[in-house]
């Protein structure tokens, strides 16, 4: 019996081949887009939980708000972690790492800078699972001097990971052993080991230091069974009882005194699974991502899943009332109605399989596009196959019978003599779960659209803003610490070469996401209330003019004045926080008087997702970057110069010459938004696609049922426009209802998401106007087509047999 089912199925497939193609592949669209979205958020969800004691591991963040001034970050007093585990029997382990980032290592004649680079206590290997290739974990980061590298890094720089006792040299002055090899680090982590160095050789970390400086990145392993609320409770009794002595003496507040102005001074911990996707911070070590994000690719593949499937439904349905003489005749001939409700759905569950085949192939192609866009490396792998092959086949199941039960539960109950007389079939117009349906897929598409224009005129808000400095044509250059004492004569070298206007040695850019902050007082007793933790710059003279930032009032430091190593300026959001309306005579304190001598108009630092913060300037020739603004047609050509100055430096031989454009710097603060964008845009315009073939199959559909009523209308006189409008009026009428639906929520959804940013774009009714009008657009150009077809057939054919 099912063979029969089953034959009879695919006999009507082809017989229908133009509805079965436009079903099938948009269906498989949606089943594709669902796939992907589906690596993509597992991808996201799985980072960190390579580690077998994840869900016990914990980083502790800093969090003060003092005085006005907020500070969070993800670093911790170097003593906390052994605090913690000696004060608490239910903390088993922690582990620090500090200076994480770049490092130069020598290979042969050349040095070259390579990154995720850290120092790391030797407990690394009893809280993280980092799977050891070469050497002994319990001791390979104990001793000073002593390094553990990937699996990477050892075939890069001896061809062999049996490289244990060997040694590299890094920085220029340092040499390591190499007491391990560790297996690369996954895709998943957010946090990347190339070369790890022993924490022993650090004096810092082995003595009692302040506890007032956050400079680790902690992580504390909890025993089996302890929870993060015990850990929080534990770091808020460490706070108070190692830390409000230092903060008193240090501002003169106590943490009363602090809750009192409505501030607050501690250490939140925050679960290692949750970093990637839910830390506040944003100077984490690698880019992390959303979680907000994953929401939101969530929900766009189950609308985009529900749009095909609504596609399917409407196609059915309206393939279902021209086959209600097929009912009526079989129901004639003996058919029971539980046969004709078997063969329905074994022939919307067989549409549904072959849509799935053509998925699953779909997927294989799109998935390359897919990681380029993201910028992931995701692969098929057979853990996916373990429960998506099962939710695959339950959700093929599903669609089919949800698709084919309006077939097979309402015609098979109709009435065989009022089926053969034709009283049943009403066309388009009399059906309201189709119009609805239709509705729904129209509205989904609208919201889709709303959302990747807003995303648009967001990052397009953000790469056109005023920022209070020009990014435009400056020149970055990396490295320069390894000049050492010939960074002013490099400096005044690339100054002298053509097409440079200006250059500055700083330690600080306003690109940069993480900035020093250091204690200053309005007063010299470091009074309660008068002291505050600011952003510290270290800047010199050359700066201001080069970053082209503008000055609010006083005057900027000059290399003429020796007593300007021991002024101050401010950005205007400190000097209303400080209260300094003039700079009649204002001084800040640390252990000395620091005299204000200018105030630099606000600027954007860092990511326009947080507001500008209150920014102090020292004077201090820092060679950690210089930057230079450069006006020149032959970019290459310069840049060629300055580096044939920078290799011609004393030691410079074989260094690595490393730059970038301060433009591009700020580009990559909104990676994350940018790939949003683009997988946005592509799923819209996936969704779109599918909704035009239903429209497509369903005005098809219409043309087909009105066929004698469009040629009688021809030879009464109606034009080919008046009947394309006729066609056409019924499904503009539903997308005028689809636009006012989708209206409102997609202006309440977007408003949200324009919450991550502090400064944003203010959504227009122009932004609905065009969702609204490609929305029209598609429809009538879809339409179009066939009604026109169908206008312009000749009337005779269709009423011959009348």
């Amino acid at each position: 019996m099912f063979r029969n089912y089953f034959n009879i199925s695919l006999r009507n497939l082809w017989r229908n081949k133009a509805f079965s193609a436009i079903t099938i592949f948009g269906l498989a669209i949606g089943l594709t887009t669902c796939l992907l979205i589906t690596l993509f958020v597992t991808d996201e969800l799985r980072y960190d939980r390579f580690n077998q004691k994840a869900d016990r591991i914990y980083r502790i963040n800093a969090d003060f708000f003092v005085n006005g001034a907020a500070f969070k970050e993800r670093y911790a007093p170097g003593q906390l972690g052994p605090v913690l585990q000696a004060d608490n029997p239910n903390v088993e382990n922690y582990v620090r790492f500090i200076r994480q980032g770049n490092i130069l290592v020598k290979k042969d004649n050349t040095t070259l800078i390579e990154h995720n680079a850290s120092f790391a206590d030797s407990t690394l290997f009893d809280v993280f699972s980092l799977k050891m290739i070469a050497g002994d974990p319990k001791t390979a980061l104990r001793e000073p001097h002593t390094m553990v590298i990937s699996e990477k890094m050892a075939l890069k720089y001896f061809n062999s990971t049996d490289v244990v006792g060997k040694t590299l040299q890094t920085d220029n002055v340092n040499t390591y052993q190499i007491t391990g090899v560790i297996k690369d680090v996954p895709d998943q982590s957010h946090l990347h080991f190339d070369f790890v160095r022993a924490m022993s050789e650090l004096e810092d970390s082995r003595v009692d230091g302040n506890w007032m400086s956050d400079n680790y990145a902690t992580y504390v392993l909890m025993r089996e069974g302890a929870t993060g609320e015990q850990l929080q409770s534990y770091v808020n009794a460490a706070t108070k009882k190692y830390m409000e002595g230092p903060l008193q003496k240090m501002t003169g507040s106590s943490f009363a005194d602090l809750e009192k102005a409505g501030g607050h001074f501690g250490y939140n911990v925050l679960p290692l699974t949750k970093i990637h996707l839910q830390s506040p911070l944003a100077d984490e070590a690698e880019p992390s991502g959303n979680i907000q994000y994953v929401y939101i690719f969530i929900a766009v593949g189950v609308i985009i899943l529900l749009i095909a499937c609504v596609n399917f439904m409407n196609l059915s349905t309206a393939r279902a009332a021209g086959r209600a003489k097929e009912v009526g005749v079989r129901k004639v001939l003996g058919s029971q109605r539980t046969s004709l409700i078997f063969q329905f759905l074994t022939e919307s569950t067989l549409t549904t399989f072959f849509a799935l085949i053509l998925a699953l192939a779909l997927t294989v192609l799109l998935l390359p596009y897919l990681n380029q866009l993201a910028d992931k490396h995701i692969r098929l792998e057979a853990a996916y196959f373990v429960w998506a092959l099962p939710f695959l086949l339950v959700t093929t199941i599903v669609i089919g019978f949800l698709a084919g039960s309006y077939p097979a539960f309402f015609l098979s109950g109709f009435e065989p003599i009022k089926v053969l007389k034709g009283k049943l079939n009403s066309g388009f117009k009399g059906s309201w779960l189709r119009n609805s349906l239709v509705v729904f897929q129209f509205a989904s598409a609208i919201l889709l659209i709303v959302g990747t224009l807003v995303i648009n005129n967001q990052l397009n808000f953000i790469r056109n803003k005023k920022l209070g400095y020009n990014r435009e044509q400056v020149l970055v250059l990396g490295n320069t610490q390894s000049l050492w004492t010939h960074a002013g004569s490099f400096k005044n070298q690339v100054l002298a070469i053509p097409g440079v206007e200006s250059g500055t040695m700083t330690a600080s850019l306003p690109t940069d996401i993480r900035q020093n902050t250091s204690i200053y007082s309005r007063d010299a007793a470091h009074s309660n209330g008068q002291v505050s933790g600011f952003p510290e710059w270290y800047v010199d003279a050359d700066y201001i003019n080069t970053m082209g930032m503008k000055m609010a009032s006083g005057r900027n430091f000059s290399p003429d004045m020796p007593s300007d190593t021991f002024a101050l300026l401010v950005n205007e959001t400190a000097a209303r926080l400080l209260g300094f309306n003039d700079l009649n005579e204002k001084y800040l304190y640390t252990d000395r008087p620091l005299k204000v001598i200018g105030v630099v108009r606000d600027f954007n630092a860092g990511s326009l997702k947080s507001k500008i913060p209150p920014i102090i300037f020292r004077l201090q020739n820092s060679p950690g970057n210089m930057a230079f603004r450069i006006h020149t047609s032959n970019i290459p050509g310069l840049i060629a110069k300055i580096k044939s100055a920078y290799e011609s430096q004393p030691g410079m031989g074989g260094q690595p010459f490393v730059y970038s454009f301060l433009d591009d710097n700020f580009n990559r603060l909104y990676l994350s938004e940018q790939r949003t964008g683009k997988i946005f845009i592509s799923f819209a315009v996936l969704a779109v696609l599918i909704a035009s073939l239903g429209v497509f199959g369903l005005i098809t559909y219409a043309a087909e049922q009105r066929t004698r009523e469009i040629g009688i209308r021809k030879v009464l006189g109606a034009s080919v426009t008046g009947i394309v409008a006729l066609l056409s009026k019924d499904f503009l009428k539903l997308v005028g209802i689809a636009i006012v639906i989708a209206t409102p929520l997609a202006w309440y959804m977007m408003s949200r998401w324009l919450q991550n940013f502090a400064y944003q774009v203010q959504m227009s009714w122009t932004t609905f106007a065009l969702a609204a009008f490609i929305a029209i657009m598609i429809t009538l150009l879809t339409v179009s087509y066939r009604a026109i077809r169908a206008a312009m057939a000749n009337p005779v054919r269709s009423l011959k047999a009348e």
